[in-house]
Protein backbone atom coordinates (compact mmCIF):
# COMPACT_ATOMS: atom_id res chain seq x y z
CA UNK A 1 0.00 0.00 0.00
CA UNK A 2 2.49 2.30 1.02
CA UNK A 3 4.48 2.09 -2.56
CA UNK A 4 1.20 2.15 -4.32
CA UNK A 5 1.05 5.72 -2.30
CA UNK A 6 4.60 6.88 -3.13
CA UNK A 7 4.04 6.35 -7.27
CA UNK A 8 0.60 7.95 -6.83
CA UNK A 9 2.40 11.17 -4.97
CA UNK A 10 4.95 10.62 -7.93
CA UNK A 11 2.36 10.58 -10.39
CA UNK A 12 0.73 13.91 -9.27
CA UNK A 13 4.04 15.42 -9.40
CA UNK A 14 5.19 14.77 -12.47
CA UNK A 15 1.30 16.12 -13.76
CA UNK A 16 1.59 18.91 -11.80
CA UNK A 17 4.87 20.07 -13.48
CA UNK A 18 4.00 18.72 -16.65
CA UNK A 19 0.73 21.63 -16.45
CA UNK A 20 3.03 24.36 -14.62
CA UNK A 21 5.34 23.70 -17.79
CA UNK A 22 3.02 24.27 -20.40
CA UNK A 23 1.12 26.97 -18.31
CA UNK A 24 4.61 28.78 -18.15
CA UNK A 25 4.69 27.89 -21.90
CA UNK A 26 1.40 28.96 -23.49
CA UNK A 27 0.10 31.55 -20.86
CA UNK A 28 0.08 34.73 -21.97
CA UNK A 29 -0.95 38.43 -21.37
CA UNK A 30 -4.20 40.56 -22.58
CA UNK A 31 -6.74 39.17 -24.79
CA UNK A 32 -6.65 38.22 -28.25
CA UNK A 33 -8.88 40.62 -30.46
CA UNK A 34 -11.98 38.97 -31.61
CA UNK A 35 -14.79 39.42 -33.66
CA UNK A 36 -14.67 41.05 -37.00
CA UNK A 37 -11.60 43.07 -38.03
CA UNK A 38 -12.69 46.80 -38.64
CA UNK A 39 -12.63 48.68 -42.11
CA UNK A 40 -9.63 49.94 -43.77
CA UNK A 41 -9.42 53.41 -44.47
CA UNK A 42 -8.19 54.84 -47.87
CA UNK A 43 -4.76 55.33 -45.69
CA UNK A 44 -4.64 51.48 -45.10
CA UNK A 45 -5.30 50.26 -48.68
CA UNK A 46 -2.27 52.60 -49.90
CA UNK A 47 -0.14 50.85 -46.78
CA UNK A 48 -1.31 47.67 -48.22
CA UNK A 49 -0.59 48.87 -51.70
CA UNK A 50 2.85 49.43 -50.64
CA UNK A 51 3.71 46.15 -49.37
CA UNK A 52 2.46 44.58 -52.31
CA UNK A 53 4.92 46.79 -54.59
CA UNK A 54 7.43 45.94 -52.24
CA UNK A 55 6.93 42.37 -52.52
CA UNK A 56 6.36 42.12 -56.05
CA UNK A 57 9.67 44.39 -56.90
CA UNK A 58 11.61 41.84 -54.46
CA UNK A 59 10.14 38.77 -56.96
CA UNK A 60 11.23 40.53 -59.78
CA UNK A 61 13.93 38.02 -60.54
CA UNK A 62 12.26 34.71 -61.82
CA UNK A 63 15.38 32.84 -61.02
CA UNK A 64 14.80 33.76 -57.48
CA UNK A 65 17.59 35.33 -54.83
CA UNK A 66 19.90 33.83 -53.05
CA UNK A 67 23.18 32.45 -52.44
CA UNK A 68 22.70 30.93 -56.41
CA UNK A 69 20.82 33.55 -57.91
CA UNK A 70 22.98 36.25 -56.89
CA UNK A 71 21.53 38.63 -59.23
CA UNK A 72 18.55 38.49 -57.79
CA UNK A 73 19.91 38.57 -54.40
CA UNK A 74 22.18 41.84 -55.67
CA UNK A 75 18.95 43.26 -57.14
CA UNK A 76 17.10 42.79 -53.39
CA UNK A 77 20.10 44.41 -52.07
CA UNK A 78 19.90 47.48 -53.80
CA UNK A 79 16.12 47.79 -53.86
CA UNK A 80 15.81 47.37 -50.01
CA UNK A 81 18.52 50.54 -49.64
CA UNK A 82 16.74 52.42 -51.99
CA UNK A 83 13.84 52.46 -50.10
CA UNK A 84 15.68 53.21 -46.95
CA UNK A 85 17.34 56.21 -48.89
CA UNK A 86 13.85 57.61 -49.58
CA UNK A 87 12.84 57.32 -45.91
CA UNK A 88 15.90 59.79 -45.54
CA UNK A 89 17.92 57.47 -44.06
CA UNK A 90 22.02 56.80 -44.11
CA UNK A 91 22.46 53.31 -45.17
CA UNK A 92 24.97 51.85 -43.58
CA UNK A 93 26.45 47.79 -45.53
CA UNK A 94 27.61 45.30 -43.10
CA UNK A 95 29.55 42.97 -45.51
CA UNK A 96 31.19 40.23 -45.15
CA UNK A 97 32.75 37.01 -47.33
CA UNK A 98 31.27 33.53 -48.25
CA UNK A 99 33.04 31.56 -50.67
CA UNK A 100 34.66 34.36 -52.47
CA UNK A 101 31.36 36.52 -52.46
CA UNK A 102 30.59 39.55 -50.90
CA UNK A 103 27.29 39.63 -49.22
CA UNK A 104 25.54 42.31 -46.62
CA UNK A 105 22.92 42.93 -44.31
CA UNK A 106 21.28 46.28 -44.77
CA UNK A 107 20.92 48.33 -41.42
CA UNK A 108 19.48 52.04 -40.87
CA UNK A 109 18.74 53.69 -37.66
CA UNK A 110 17.36 56.44 -35.48
CA UNK A 111 19.37 57.15 -32.61
CA UNK A 112 17.91 57.49 -29.54
CA UNK A 113 17.59 60.92 -27.49
CA UNK A 114 18.66 60.50 -24.41
CA UNK A 115 19.15 56.61 -23.83
CA UNK A 116 20.53 55.94 -27.65
CA UNK A 117 22.94 53.50 -26.31
CA UNK A 118 20.02 51.00 -25.85
CA UNK A 119 18.50 49.23 -28.69
CA UNK A 120 15.92 47.57 -29.96
CA UNK A 121 16.38 45.89 -33.63
CA UNK A 122 13.55 45.77 -36.19
CA UNK A 123 14.70 43.00 -39.12
CA UNK A 124 13.64 40.40 -41.64
CA UNK A 125 15.31 38.06 -43.76
CA UNK A 126 15.84 39.32 -47.64
CA UNK A 127 16.98 35.99 -49.26
CA UNK A 128 14.40 33.18 -50.10
CA UNK A 129 15.08 29.47 -50.45
CA UNK A 130 16.00 28.21 -54.22
CA UNK A 131 13.31 27.45 -55.91
CA UNK A 132 11.18 29.91 -54.32
CA UNK A 133 10.15 33.56 -55.38
CA UNK A 134 10.02 34.35 -51.55
CA UNK A 135 6.98 36.26 -51.68
CA UNK A 136 5.54 35.34 -48.02
CA UNK A 137 8.90 33.66 -46.85
CA UNK A 138 10.72 36.59 -46.68
CA UNK A 139 9.43 39.12 -49.05
CA UNK A 140 6.51 40.24 -46.59
CA UNK A 141 9.02 40.96 -43.28
CA UNK A 142 10.71 42.85 -45.78
CA UNK A 143 7.61 44.68 -46.67
CA UNK A 144 6.61 45.53 -43.63
CA UNK A 145 10.57 46.19 -41.82
CA UNK A 146 10.59 49.05 -44.49
CA UNK A 147 6.55 50.38 -44.09
CA UNK A 148 8.42 50.68 -40.44
CA UNK A 149 11.00 52.46 -41.39
CA UNK A 150 9.73 54.92 -43.09
CA UNK A 151 6.72 55.19 -40.44
CA UNK A 152 9.19 56.25 -37.42
CA UNK A 153 11.88 58.32 -39.94
CA UNK A 154 10.31 62.14 -38.53
CA UNK A 155 10.10 60.15 -34.59
CA UNK A 156 12.27 60.77 -31.98
CA UNK A 157 12.50 58.46 -28.48
CA UNK A 158 14.72 58.33 -26.31
CA UNK A 159 16.19 54.90 -27.12
CA UNK A 160 17.64 53.61 -30.27
CA UNK A 161 15.59 51.69 -33.02
CA UNK A 162 17.61 49.85 -35.80
CA UNK A 163 15.86 48.15 -38.89
CA UNK A 164 17.90 45.76 -40.67
CA UNK A 165 17.50 43.45 -43.80
CA UNK A 166 19.59 40.33 -43.13
CA UNK A 167 21.11 38.52 -46.18
CA UNK A 168 21.65 34.53 -46.08
CA UNK A 169 18.82 33.09 -43.44
CA UNK A 170 18.14 30.28 -45.96
CA UNK A 171 19.91 26.98 -46.28
CA UNK A 172 22.16 26.14 -46.72
CA UNK A 173 23.45 28.44 -44.33
CA UNK A 174 20.39 28.36 -42.27
CA UNK A 175 21.39 28.10 -38.33
CA UNK A 176 25.15 28.26 -38.94
CA UNK A 177 27.79 30.69 -38.72
CA UNK A 178 26.98 32.05 -42.36
CA UNK A 179 23.62 33.38 -41.60
CA UNK A 180 23.71 36.86 -42.42
CA UNK A 181 22.08 37.59 -38.99
CA UNK A 182 24.70 35.82 -37.00
CA UNK A 183 27.26 37.46 -38.15
CA UNK A 184 25.52 40.49 -37.60
CA UNK A 185 24.87 39.69 -33.51
CA UNK A 186 28.44 38.37 -32.93
CA UNK A 187 29.51 41.46 -34.35
CA UNK A 188 27.94 43.78 -32.21
CA UNK A 189 27.93 41.68 -28.94
CA UNK A 190 31.92 41.53 -29.82
CA UNK A 191 30.99 45.76 -29.99
CA UNK A 192 29.33 45.68 -26.61
CA UNK A 193 26.48 46.91 -28.23
CA UNK A 194 23.05 46.91 -25.81
CA UNK A 195 20.42 45.67 -27.92
CA UNK A 196 17.80 45.46 -24.99
CA UNK A 197 14.94 43.38 -27.85
CA UNK A 198 15.29 41.99 -30.99
CA UNK A 199 12.25 41.38 -33.43
CA UNK A 200 12.14 39.41 -36.39
CA UNK A 201 9.32 39.47 -38.63
CA UNK A 202 9.49 36.07 -40.16
CA UNK A 203 6.95 35.23 -42.76
CA UNK A 204 3.81 37.08 -41.70
CA UNK A 205 1.37 37.51 -44.84
CA UNK A 206 -0.91 34.35 -45.14
CA UNK A 207 -4.19 34.23 -42.82
CA UNK A 208 -7.03 31.65 -43.57
CA UNK A 209 -10.11 31.36 -41.35
CA UNK A 210 -10.89 28.14 -42.88
CA UNK A 211 -11.52 25.42 -40.11
CA UNK A 212 -8.23 23.02 -39.79
CA UNK A 213 -6.08 25.93 -41.90
CA UNK A 214 -3.52 26.02 -38.69
CA UNK A 215 -0.81 22.90 -37.64
CA UNK A 216 1.39 22.74 -34.89
CA UNK A 217 4.17 20.16 -33.49
CA UNK A 218 2.59 17.39 -31.12
CA UNK A 219 0.32 18.06 -28.42
CA UNK A 220 0.20 22.34 -28.84
CA UNK A 221 -2.63 21.74 -30.86
CA UNK A 222 -4.51 20.95 -27.73
CA UNK A 223 -3.74 24.63 -26.94
CA UNK A 224 -4.27 26.45 -29.99
CA UNK A 225 -6.83 27.60 -32.21
CA UNK A 226 -7.00 25.56 -35.39
CA UNK A 227 -7.48 27.61 -37.45
CA UNK A 228 -4.82 30.35 -39.03
CA UNK A 229 -6.09 33.24 -38.66
CA UNK A 230 -3.43 34.94 -35.90
CA UNK A 231 -0.19 36.46 -35.59
CA UNK A 232 2.55 34.32 -33.18
CA UNK A 233 4.40 35.79 -31.08
CA UNK A 234 7.26 33.11 -30.52
CA UNK A 235 10.53 32.86 -28.06
CA UNK A 236 12.20 30.38 -26.25
CA UNK A 237 11.66 29.73 -22.83
CA UNK A 238 14.42 32.07 -21.50
CA UNK A 239 12.75 34.75 -24.03
CA UNK A 240 9.29 34.39 -21.86
CA UNK A 241 9.53 38.58 -20.69
CA UNK A 242 10.17 39.91 -23.59
CA UNK A 243 7.48 37.83 -25.42
CA UNK A 244 4.84 38.52 -22.55
CA UNK A 245 5.70 42.28 -22.85
CA UNK A 246 5.02 42.18 -26.64
CA UNK A 247 2.26 40.40 -26.99
CA UNK A 248 0.51 42.56 -24.02
CA UNK A 249 1.84 45.65 -26.04
CA UNK A 250 0.53 44.33 -29.24
CA UNK A 251 -2.73 43.40 -28.22
CA UNK A 252 -3.34 46.21 -26.11
CA UNK A 253 -3.14 48.57 -29.66
CA UNK A 254 -4.29 45.75 -32.29
CA UNK A 255 -7.52 44.84 -33.91
CA UNK A 256 -6.02 41.79 -35.06
CA UNK A 257 -5.87 37.87 -33.45
CA UNK A 258 -2.84 37.03 -31.82
CA UNK A 259 -1.46 34.33 -29.80
CA UNK A 260 1.97 33.95 -28.23
CA UNK A 261 4.44 31.20 -26.88
CA UNK A 262 7.70 30.32 -25.29
CA UNK A 263 8.81 26.61 -25.77
CA UNK A 264 12.19 24.45 -25.83
CA UNK A 265 14.47 25.84 -28.97
CA UNK A 266 14.23 22.55 -30.27
CA UNK A 267 10.58 22.00 -30.40
CA UNK A 268 10.53 22.63 -34.57
CA UNK A 269 10.02 26.26 -35.80
CA UNK A 270 10.58 28.06 -32.39
CA UNK A 271 14.34 28.93 -33.46
CA UNK A 272 13.69 28.74 -37.47
CA UNK A 273 14.98 32.30 -38.09
CA UNK A 274 17.06 35.42 -37.10
CA UNK A 275 15.92 35.80 -33.93
CA UNK A 276 17.94 32.27 -33.34
CA UNK A 277 20.84 33.99 -34.41
CA UNK A 278 20.91 36.73 -31.15
CA UNK A 279 19.64 33.88 -28.53
CA UNK A 280 23.18 32.39 -29.73
CA UNK A 281 25.26 35.62 -28.38
CA UNK A 282 22.85 36.46 -25.47
CA UNK A 283 20.46 38.78 -26.28
CA UNK A 284 16.41 38.87 -25.96
CA UNK A 285 14.86 38.12 -28.93
CA UNK A 286 11.74 37.22 -30.63
CA UNK A 287 9.90 36.19 -33.70
CA UNK A 288 6.48 37.61 -34.98
CA UNK A 289 5.24 34.76 -37.73
CA UNK A 290 2.13 33.92 -39.29
CA UNK A 291 3.08 30.34 -38.22
CA UNK A 292 5.15 29.52 -42.03
CA UNK A 293 4.60 25.77 -42.78
CA UNK A 294 2.25 25.07 -39.93
CA UNK A 295 -0.18 26.88 -42.21
CA UNK A 296 1.59 28.33 -45.44
CA UNK A 297 0.74 26.03 -48.50
CA UNK A 298 3.28 27.29 -50.74
CA UNK A 299 6.07 27.62 -47.99
CA UNK A 300 9.57 26.86 -49.49
CA UNK A 301 7.87 25.94 -52.94
CA UNK A 302 7.73 27.74 -56.08
CA UNK A 303 3.86 28.62 -55.85
CA UNK A 304 5.50 31.22 -52.92
CA UNK A 305 4.16 34.08 -55.03
CA UNK A 306 2.97 37.88 -54.58
CA UNK A 307 -0.60 36.67 -55.10
CA UNK A 308 -0.51 34.40 -52.52
CA UNK A 309 0.13 37.43 -49.69
CA UNK A 310 -2.77 38.53 -47.53
CA UNK A 311 -1.59 42.64 -47.97
CA UNK A 312 -4.83 44.63 -46.30
CA UNK A 313 -4.45 41.70 -43.18
CA UNK A 314 -0.78 42.71 -43.23
CA UNK A 315 -2.00 46.16 -42.47
CA UNK A 316 -3.45 45.11 -39.07
CA UNK A 317 -0.09 43.03 -38.21
CA UNK A 318 1.77 46.49 -38.84
CA UNK A 319 0.01 48.89 -37.43
CA UNK A 320 -0.03 46.82 -34.02
CA UNK A 321 3.24 46.25 -33.95
CA UNK A 322 4.41 49.82 -34.86
CA UNK A 323 2.61 50.51 -30.98
CA UNK A 324 4.24 47.98 -30.03
CA UNK A 325 7.70 49.06 -30.84
CA UNK A 326 7.32 52.79 -29.81
CA UNK A 327 6.41 51.36 -26.34
CA UNK A 328 9.76 49.84 -26.46
CA UNK A 329 11.17 52.95 -27.19
CA UNK A 330 10.09 54.75 -24.21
Amino acid sequence: MLNVKRRMFVYLIIVFLVVALFTYMIYMPGKSYEGELPVLDDVDHATAKRFEAHVTELCRNPAGRNFIEKNGLDAARKYIAGQFESSGYEVKFHEYQINGDTVANIAVELTGTSRPEEIIIVGAHYDAVPGAPGANDNGSGVAATLELADRFKDKKFPRTVRFVAFVNEEPPNFMTGNMGSYVYAKKVAKDKENIIAMFSLETIGYFSDESGSQLYPVLFNMFYPNTGNFIAFVGNLSSRGLVSKSIRSFRAHSTFPSEGIVAPAFIPGISWSDHWSFWKHGYPAIMITDTAPYRYPAYHTSEDTPDKVDYEKMVYVVKGVEKMIQEFLY
